[in-house]
């Protein structure tokens, strides 16, 4: 039987949804995948293609008293008991993490087991967990060429780009500009803060549009279940066509279809939105650890694919004036579309699996060679 590629990630979209389109594209060449994560994966990992799915204990120290500390050490020395048998038991020819507190016990236990390891960090400015096993791991694969605070070991990293699931790929069709005074499709998203914030903000700024804008506006929202009834009758009230829902299993279609799109700035979120090349206004989800959403806005408003607006000046009269603007602009739309798409990396799944192999064969990341990623 082949030895199979042990891949662990966070319980989060952000990191399973990368480490999903490398599970997709490993199988496609013949190798099997094991998936080490936490509970959280029954919200995001419905479709990931493993061929078992280890619930690992792990825990954070969010709370800081002795009975806290306490019960997430004991929580903590018990996942790393689970991955030393786990890596035991299957032997996988390497193990992948792709970031979250959940990934630290199976990569701690490849590591110990000598197991080839690799970390793939999405972000612009590397996570925690992804800094403290940098220095341990062979390699380290980055999504950004000027990723921050790997330290010494960004002389083992390799810039692959970040992977996006089939359906993304999937979804990346030309850009077509919107029509002078024809519909004009917005779509707004960001996770459930930015769902909150972004209920809050966007219907006044839709008010606050002039009236020949705003009958043009199509708008798919992404919205808090305690918030989808009060938004849909503030957009009723405006005329405003809206479909409002918690989540969208479709979404990159729905961006595919987009003018243009509103939302937080994740690392998936930033790849997609490139890979895709759909124009937008960014709002970093802000006090997050070292900045990271900040910097991935930064990267995209840098080529001039998206517009970066910090959420603490984003008043509804300020998102007003961006989305008014850039709707009587199209063809600043396009250039951005052109311009985001230039940013995207369709082939990172490849490139990815093409390290993993290389470092699972007893390959240096010095030594990977790859082709220059191709814009789509």
């Amino acid at each position: 039987m082949t030895q199979p590629v042990l891949i662990t990630a966070g319980g989060t979209g952000g990191h399973l949804f990368p480490a999903e389109s490398l599970a997709h594209e490993l199988k496609r060449r013949g190798i099997p995948v094991h998936l080490a994560t936490d509970h959280r994966v029954a919200s995001y990992g419905q479709d990931f293609p493993a061929e078992a799915v280890h619930l690992i204990a792990s825990a954070t120290f969010g709370d800081r008293s002795a009975l806290g500390m306490a019960r997430s050490g004991l929580k903590i020395a018990r996942g790393g008991l689970q991955s030393f048998a786990l890596m035991g038991r299957i032997k996988p020819r390497a193990a992948i993490g792709f970031g979250g507190y959940p990934t630290l016990p199976p990569m701690l236990a490849a590591v110990a087991r000598r197991v080839p390891t690799l970390i793939h960090e999405a972000n612009a400015v590397a996570g925690r967990a992804n800094r403290f096993l940098a220095p341990k791991v062979t390699a380290v694969a980055t999504t950004f060429a000027t990723t921050g605070l790997l330290g010494e070991a960004t002389a083992k990293a390799v810039v692959t780009g970040n992977p996006v699931r089939p359906r993304v790929i999937e979804a990346a069709t030309p850009y077509v500009p919107p029509e002078p005074g024809g519909p004009f499709e917005l779509v707004v998203f960001g996770g459930s803060q930015g769902a909150r914030v972004f209920a809050d903000l966007v219907p006044p700024a839709l008010a606050d549009l002039p009236g020949h804008l705003r009958k043009r506006i199509r708008l798919v929202q992404q919205a808090r279940p305690e918030d989808v009834t009060r938004v849909e009758v503030l957009f009723h009230g405006l005329g405003v066509t809206a479909e409002l829902a918690p989540f969208f299993a479709d979404l990159p279609a729905r961006i595919a279809k987009a003018h243009l799109v509103v939302g937080r700035s994740g690392a998936s979120t930033v790849s997609e939105l490139a890979v895709i090349g759909r124009p937008s206004i960014l709002v970093p989800l802000p006090h997050a650890l070292d900045n990271d959403q900040k910097t991935n806005a930064l990267e995209l408003e840098r080529v001039g694919g998206a517009v970066m607006a910090e959420q603490a000046d984003l008043s509804p009269e300020r998102l007003a004036a961006l989305i008014s603007g850039l709707m009587e602009a199209p063809e600043r739309l396009a250039a951005m579309a052109e311009k985001a798409r230039g940013m995207g990396r369709p082939d990172a799944v490849a490139r990815l699996a093409d390290l993993v192999e290389h470092v699972a064969g007893g390959g240096k990341p010095q030594d990977f060679k790859a082709e220059p990623a191709a814009a789509a």
